[in-house]
């Protein structure tokens, strides 16, 4: 039987990155399209619950779902679809996903749904936010999921991938990496009204911390990034060491 991959995003059904990443993997298997009708960035792994979530199905294989991307994988996996997908994957994403921004990140969190309901999952961005570099985008998206597909994923595991803009320089490789570490200066930006009582997240471009073997570090060199992510965010260490603390009652 043919594979069956599911394909999200958090930009949006109609964005540049979702339509690079299925004409890419579309030689892979069969593909279905589930993704927010509109754009969702930062909606990290919010899921709409106590009111209703419409579902445009656009034909066979394509459905808008008015909602958020963890609430499309949701539906897709437990609704829509006639069978479980091999693999899901995430993206194109607009922009990059590294350090703590995955926290943020839709596009990530519709993998983290998929590898949480139980189907191997795979989370694709690019720094060149207009991905307009289409056959390299697609190119580097699709080595991976054909790995993915042959190797599996260890449980409880997804991936995230970054890929470096090839209008910069020639990409180089991939990388395994483990997840760097940044902080933004001018983080909040007051409102320009005489009152300024209203405010705007953004601000300039984050600073990252210089450390090898990082995502940053990786696509700083031109090298894919590939970072497996685990579910469980225990901190086992701290357990050991918080055993000793005698609390009051």
């Amino acid at each position: 039987m043919a594979k069956h991959i599911l394909i999200c995003n958090d930009d949006g059904f109609d964005a540049r990155g979702i339509q690079v990443l299925e004409r890419a993997l579309s030689p892979l298997g069969e593909i279905t399209v589930v993704a927010p009708d509109a754009e969702q960035s930062a909606s990290s792994h919010s899921l709409t619950v106590r009111r209703p979530i419409d579902v445009k199905q656009v034909d066979a294989r394509h459905y808008r779902v008015v909602g958020t991307p963890t609430d499309a994988i949701v539906l897709a996996l437990q609704v829509l679809l006639d069978r479980a997908p091999d693999l899901i994957v995430s993206g194109i994403n607009h922009g990059p996903n590294m350090g703590e921004d995955v926290q943020y990140s839709g596009t990530v969190a519709a993998a983290s749904e998929g590898t949480i309901l139980g189907v191997p999952s795979i989370a694709v961005s690019a720094l060149q936010r207009t991905v307009a570099n289409e056959e390299v985008n697609g190119k580097f998206a699709r080595i991976i999921v054909e790995r993915a597909l042959a190797e599996g994923l260890p449980k409880d595991v997804l991936l995230n991938v970054n890929i470096p803009n090839p209008d910069v320089a020639p990409i180089k490789g991939l990388r395994i990496t483990k997840l760097g570490s940044r902080h933004y200066e001018n983080f909040i930006e007051p409102g320009r009204g005489p009152l300024k009582k209203s405010y705007t997240i953004g601000g300039r471009e984050p600073v990252w911390r210089d450390d090898d073997g990082s995502d940053i570090s990786a696509v700083r060199l031109g090298f894919v990034s590939v970072t497996p992510l685990h579910l469980d965010p225990t901190h086992y260490k701290a357990i050991v060491e918080m055993e000793r603390w005698r609390f009051e009652l």
